[in-house]
């Protein structure tokens, strides 16, 4: 028994050190991309803490969705966090799997090049959208009477610039159209269904 588990260690050991190997190498030709998606993260939360300051509540807004689907309730309203929580760092782990296990169709750096670059597209369109629209947030921490749905004007350019991390990115106002929850949901889903070993039919 101790022989077996010093052998299959002695293969993880090696199956992790080619991967990282292999993963660096990749990482010097690609860093770029990497490095540029990262940053506009950080320009998509700063957009979106602006529109927050430009955001006025108002009426819930309504549709068919609304009634097939009605609200949770505020006492229920981590449900939505918690969910795309786990499915934020269910997909993180799994682009690093290669590192681990033999069955390897992708390259940690390669998919995540690629999912940046759809993040990329996917929020400057939000941006435009989301400025364009000015909808009120359906939010319990949007709606008239709560203190986080207007913004007092801020007092400095780096209260702007630090966006208030991370409560300003948690309680974000006025950017209804589109949820950057389901932005980020579809590409990891979508990209699991390319990449992944186990595909849905």
């Amino acid at each position: 028994m101790t022989l077996y588990i010093g052998r299959e260690t002695s293969k993880l050991w090696k199956r992790i050190c080619a991967e990282t190997t292999a993963e660096i190498s990749l990482l010097a030709e690609n860093w770029r991309y990497i490095l540029a998606g990262l940053i506009f993260q950080y320009i998509h939360g700063l957009a979106a803490r602006g529109v927050h300051y430009l955001h006025r509540p108002g009426p819930t807004l309504q549709d068919v969705g609304f009634y097939l689907l009605p609200e949770l309730g505020q006492d229920k309203a981590y449900i939505s966090e918690t969910v795309f929580t786990f499915v934020f760092l269910s997909f993180v782990l799994w682009t690093f799997h290669p590192f681990i296990f033999k069955t390897k169709k992708i390259y940690t750096v390669l998919v995540w090049c690629r999912v940046l670059a759809f993040l990329v597209g996917s929020q400057f369109l939000r941006i435009i959208t989301f400025y364009s629209t000015q909808l009120p947030g359906p939010n319990y921490h949007c709606r008239e009477g709560s203190k986080l749905a207007r913004l007092p004007h801020p007092q400095s350019v780096f209260e702007v610039l630090l966006i208030n991390f991370p409560r300003g990115a948690i309680y974000g106002c006025g950017d209804l159209i589109f949820s950057s929850h389901m932005i980020f949901t579809l590409v990891f889903v979508l990209t699991y269904q390319k990449y992944g070993t186990k595909r849905f039919a």
